[in-house]
């Protein structure tokens, strides 16, 4: 709730406050250019979406629905097919394979804060890691075209990408639904000192997202999300509320993705990476944490050492004849802004 003062509190009936947003119905007619509606999530298919964006003027009416989805429609949108050559998505899961059986040989076991000791592996500030024992592998995944478009069209042009891969063992329990960076990182009593206008403004500083490594049919516990929570003002100090986790586990949307798939949604979606109810796959979803150039983002990056690392091949793509938008992808993973 919001008091009379203007200020962000958890009094009232959080509960009745959160249904008043998301007890709605995702309209595919209000979207020109996605191609379903799936659990009151918008899917875009990238393959009829490509020939929309070659133009400025297509690819600015595509990113204005994609930036309007994420603030007032669903916030959650998927994109198929958003690699539709496998083979490079499987050359980074290499070298994420490799960290983590190197992680385990040390160890260590490196795990994520909403969820129990031992459900998941987590690689953090994999971006640079990636880039350092593979840039090759590197800059082919970030040309992708995609990862650029919802980035510019949700925090404009200079975005700062930060990565961590995710593993759900096999029997890995569900995450706590939540918002994440920056206020939901946040107890309720900091998030209370930080002005109304604040919550309004910290989800449009971050884009949250995930690639798929794996297929992820719906036993393998793909992220569940709460479509339309992202408009609740006061949902920073109201997703610990118990009403709330309960609705949250009674009505979650929970969309099968296939490896080379990709979801972005709006930090301030109510969500929580599920449960692997299977007995042998391991789910891997590259997490993107993407930040604006306004803003500060999740992990610290050695941005120099990335860019040193990825110079040769970014003149060895160059020299093959690659695009000056595929190179520019490439780098926008990289560099400082």
């Amino acid at each position: 709730m919001v008091d009379q003062n203007g200020w962000v509190n958890n009094n009232g009936d959080q509960l009745v406050e959160l249904k008043t947003h998301v007890e709605t119905t995702t309209r595919l007619s209000d979207y020109e250019f996605a191609s379903s509606v799936e659990q009151n999530a918008l899917v875009y298919d990238c393959e009829n979406l490509a020939p929309k964006i070659a133009s400025r003027d297509g690819r600015r009416a595509v990113m204005a629905e994609l930036g309007r989805a994420l603030l007032t429609g669903p916030g959650v949108i998927a994109f198929k097919g958003m690699y539709p050559e496998s083979s490079v998505v499987d050359r980074v899961s290499d070298v994420f394979w490799q960290i983590i059986d190197e992680q385990h040989a040390r160890g260590e076991a490196k795990g994520d804060h909403y969820a129990k000791p031992g459900s998941n592996d987590r690689v953090w500030n994999v971006q640079e890691k990636l880039a350092l024992r593979n840039p090759e592998a590197f800059v082919d995944y970030y040309a992708n075209d995609f990862v650029s478009l919802i980035a510019t069209a949700w925090l404009g042009p200079a975005y700062q990408i930060t990565t961590q891969v995710n593993v759900v063992n096999p029997g890995g329990d569900a995450q706590q639904p939540h918002r994440d960076y920056h206020l939901g990182f946040l107890t309720d009593e900091q998030a209370f000192e930080y002005p109304t206008h604040v919550h309004l403004l910290s989800p449009v500083l971050t884009l949250q997202g995930a690639v798929a490594h794996t297929d992820m049919p719906r036993e393998t516990g793909p992220t569940m999300y709460l479509p339309h929570s992202q408009k609740m003002v006061s949902g920073y100090v109201a997703w610990r509320n118990p009403l709330v986790k309960n609705y949250f586990a009674e009505n979650y949307s929970q969309l099968a993705i296939q490896k080379g798939d990709g979801v972005f949604f709006n930090p301030a979606v109510f969500h929580a990476a599920g449960t692997n109810q299977t007995q042998n796959i391991k789910r891997m979803a590259n997490l993107m944490q993407i930040g604006s150039a306004f803003g500060r983002t999740l992990e610290t990056v050695d941005r120099q050492q990335m860019s040193n690392a990825i110079y040769p091949t970014l003149q060895k793509r160059k020299a093959e004849g690659w695009s000056h938008e595929a190179l520019r992808n490439s780098i926008a993973a990289c560099a400082e802004g």
